[in-house]
């Protein structure tokens, strides 16, 4: 289909050397006039025009309306001199001006049609060829604008990493330290979010990409972390991001409590649709949270950032002691809101 297109789309043939298109007009209008003598004998008194008409069809069809015309009145002139009588002469009775009439009035609907389709089909090919590089102008637009956004985000919890180094208090230095990563967090989880061309990344390639990212820049080889994602989740990005910075922080709290004295271990994430709900999963086995734990009452700032953004996007968060031995952070979020907010979720 799409080849008949293209083909189409290229028609009338030799518009850049009309001559060669004019003079190829003739050997086919040449061709139907030995066809139509050779069957004479075949075909019944009153059909003068029958091998002419497609003559002329498929003139101006392959090479445009000048050639059609060209080869509709040699043709007319072959018709009328050969085969009407009285033949052999260009005599004019009132029948032959009916038949030369009924002739040029058929051929000029067949041009007129052909024309017209031709100048639709054109029309239609330059209409797509200004899609696509205004697709092209949009998809390139759309990656320098995440690209700039996300590098000044990154730029900013740059410039809060450079003041945290001249300040002395080590409240106020752990503080800028907190909003310098999560600043640059941010930055890449605004980078991954979305594809090339504009299309949101579903949640499972999104946070695939993330996690790897913040391995790649962890000093602990020995961690060793998977992710198990059901595929085509899509989340609206004002509930994609902050899964995606919960699921951040479980890994941060992770590295950093979890395994404050180990460099081995393991970290998976988990996503998938559950009984109405999506789910998001972080766990470890590492230390464990620590006695008389409560996540509601933990003054950590990331804790709270991260109850923050659960309440955010109408979502139960819980952290819990995970059996034999770790964490299990968990975030589960009603599908149903989602969906009712005209959100997409599933594909």
């Amino acid at each position: 289909m799409r080849m008949r297109r293209r083909v189409l789309e290229q028609l009338p043939l030799l518009q850049k050397r009309p001559a060669l298109a004019y003079a190829t007009a003739l050997p086919l209008s040449a061709v139907a006039w030995w066809i139509r003598w050779e069957l004479d004998a075949a075909f019944p008194p009153g059909f003068p025009y029958l091998t002419f008409f497609p003559a002329v069809i498929v003139t101006s069809f392959l090479f445009g309306r000048g050639p059609g015309i060209l080869s509709a009145v040699v043709c007319g002139l072959l018709a009328w001199y050969f085969f009407i009588p009285p033949i052999h002469t260009f005599g004019l009775t009132r029948s032959t001006l009916v038949a030369l009439a009924f002739y040029a009035g058929v051929v000029a609907v067949d041009i007129g049609l052909i024309h017209a389709m031709q100048r639709a089909n054109q029309r239609s090919a330059r209409l797509a060829a200004e899609r696509r590089r205004s697709a092209e102008r949009t998809e390139l637009l759309f990656s320098e604008l995440q690209h700039r956004v996300s590098n000044n985000i990154q730029m900013v919890g740059a410039m809060l990493s450079l003041q945290q180094r001249q300040v002395a208090d080590p409240i106020a230095r752990l503080v800028l330290a907190d909003a310098s990563t999560k600043l640059q967090l941010i930055g890449r989880i605004q980078r991954q979010l979305y594809s090339t061309t504009g299309e949101q990344a579903p949640l499972d390639v999104f946070l695939r990409e993330l996690m790897a990212d913040l391995f790649a820049a962890d000093s602990k080889p020995g961690i060793v972390h998977r992710i198990d994602a059901e595929p085509g989740i899509l989340l609206p990005p004002d509930a994609a991001i902050p899964l995606a910075l919960i699921m951040a922080e479980g890994i941060a709290n992770a590295m950093e409590h979890g395994f404050a004295d180990r460099d081995v271990g393991m970290i998976e994430v988990g996503l998938g649709r559950r009984n109405g709900t999506i789910e998001l999963s972080v766990v470890d086995d590492g230390a464990g949270v620590p006695p008389g734990f409560d996540l509601d009452r933990s003054d950590s700032l990331g804790l709270k950032m991260v109850r923050g953004l659960a309440r955010q996007i109408g979502a139960e968060l819980t952290i819990a002691e995970r059996s034999p031995a770790g964490t299990a952070l968990r975030l589960v979020l009603p599908d149903a809101t989602f969906r009712s907010r005209g959100g997409p979720t599933v594909d």
